[in-house]
């Protein structure tokens, strides 16, 4: 072994996924160790199957690798407005812009197991579970041009009974979120938008993990038209709070085309 050879803490976490990826990259440059808290599921798996995309390793004499791709989990959306926005003509939804009113809408969503999984990985396209979220939102006019709008839900998971050769279990994960709205003209808008999630404790067959998420983001919007039909939407977001999870901030671009 030559170079230098380097040793990760917190290898399973994002920074700790990157470093891994750059040492596998390099010639000069060995993994002598990896190291992360105790109850993490990662406790065990060969660190080069946490770096995903593409893991190369040693089997016997022979350099291999694998790339990981294929089709995620299938998933449904059912939506429905129950006060304050029935099925309305072109009249009628300019009228209601003009004089907004209170709308309430309920919402849920199922995934289906059917992405590609490998029960023998640690990352994998697909989650091996069903799941479901059920969520309600309410949006409140302020007045003709101002808007408080929030929304809550939450996330439950069935068991991965493939996970490493053990049955990972998953808790609920509640979410709230609250977005305060400014329409300058039609289709020119902005928001500040702020969103606090909690729970999702995972546990093994053997073990229980410390990563119970209570966790919050806050981000801008910004969405304006451009000759009638076309539209540009821009999106910051940034954590602010992070007990467990990802830490990111995020800025999205979102162009969107009108068919009449």
């Amino acid at each position: 072994m030559s170079g230098t050879r380097v040793a990760i803490t917190g290898a399973a976490g994002r920074m700790g996924r990157q470093l891994l990826t750059a040492i596998a990259d390099r010639d000069d440059t060995s993994l002598v160790g990896a190291v992360d808290a105790q109850g993490q599921p990662s406790i065990g798996v060969d660190a080069s199957v946490l770096s995903g995309g593409t893991t190369t390793g040693v089997i016997g004499s022979e350099l291999s690798q694998f790339d990981v791709s294929g089709f995620g989990d299938f998933r449904a959306l059912l939506s429905i407005n129950l006060i304050g926005a029935p099925s309305m003509n072109i009249e009628e939804f300019r009228e209601l812009r003009l004089n907004p009113r209170p709308i309430l809408g309920a919402s849920l969503m199922m995934v289906a197991p059917t992405g590609q999984y490998d029960a023998n990985r640690l990352i994998n396209i697909g989650t091996n579970r069903w799941a479901m979220r059920a969520r309600m939102g309410y949006s409140h006019p302020l007045n003709s041009k101002w808007f408080l709008e929030t929304s809550a839900g939450v996330w439950f998971f069935a068991d991965n009974d493939e996970f490493l050769g053990e049955t990972r279990k998953q808790d609920p994960v509640g979410a709230i979120d609250f977005s305060l709205i400014r329409r300058f003209s039609p289709g020119f808008w902005g928001s500040l938008d702020l969103n606090y999630y909690f729970g999702g404790r995972t546990a093994t067959s053997s073990n229980t993990s410390e990563d119970i998420q209570r966790n919050s983001l806050v981000g801008l919007t910004v969405a304006f038209p451009i000759k009638g039909r076309h539209a540009i939407r821009v999106s910051f977001n940034r954590g602010v709070v992070t007990k467990s999870g990802g830490d990111f901030t995020t800025f999205l671009l979102t162009y969107a085309f009108v068919i009449k």
